[in-house]
């Protein structure tokens, strides 16, 4: 199995690091938040990673090579002319993703999710998309049945919401940023450009199924600001 790291973006929750380093490259113990996660997946077995770059491209670059890959196999998928959001980033990976189910991270996310029992959750429901979900506080959710199937999305804080398929009553999850994909996922989505993929989850939850997987309970840091390197630091070691 394949994974594409999102290592794009520039960061701007993260001043003043993201003033001359990428985001992805920020320390945690010692250890750059892009390490973290491929040496997160390597630990399933997942060793052929794709990471996506454009803010500081170079750095991020020269971090891998100079590591060797922190012992796996990494594709750049290059954004430098432009920055494609996580949809858009997803697409323009395409080539290098298609041939088999694949999973997507965000950098800036720390888990110590389970992928093995993640990706057979997604097996055996079938599901053309899984997205990793806990129950803990979040100014945006994702709003699900109560059988887990995607049905819509939430910004608590401006009260925007887009419902996919209506349903009686609304679970609502924070997203891990952590998702298993299908191949077929490239035939079906509408969205070209630059995008976020939660308009393509959104989309594709009328007629596919996309699942929420709850692991509340796991380690989960959103290192989206410089405060929350500490929170981090208390978790993972």
């Amino acid at each position: 199995m394949k994974a594409m790291i999102f290592a794009a973006g520039l960061g701007t929750r993260f001043k003043p690091w993201t003033d001359t380093h990428p985001k992805a490259l920020a320390p945690v113990n010692g250890k750059s938040l892009l390490q973290r996660n491929i040496e997160y997946l390597k630990i399933y077995g997942i060793q052929d990673v794709v990471v996506n770059v454009h803010h500081f491209a170079p750095q991020v670059i020269a971090a891998i090579q100079d590591n060797d890959g922190w012992g796996s196999n990494i594709v750049i998928s290059h954004e430098e002319e432009e920055l494609l959001e996580t949809g858009g980033g997803l697409l323009n990976a395409r080539l290098l993703l298609q041939d088999e189910p694949f999973l997507t991270l965000n950098a800036d996310f720390l888990t110590n999710l389970k992928l093995d029992v993640f990706l057979d959750f997604h097996k055996n429901q079938e599901a053309l998309i899984t997205l990793a979900v806990t129950r803990r506080p979040s100014s945006r959710v994702l709003l699900s049945d109560e059988e887990g199937r995607l049905r819509g999305w939430k910004n608590k804080s401006t009260g925007e919401e887009r419902i996919s398929l209506p349903a009686g009553r609304y679970a609502e999850w924070a997203y891990s940023c952590v998702a298993a994909f299908e191949p077929g996922f490239f035939k079906l989505v509408k969205q070209k450009g630059k995008f976020s993929i939660i308009e393509s989850y959104l989309d594709l939850a009328r007629d596919h199924k996309i699942k929420l997987y709850d692991h509340s309970g796991d380690k989960v840091v959103d290192v989206g600001r410089p405060e929350s390197v500490l929170e981090a630091e208390k978790l993972f070691f």
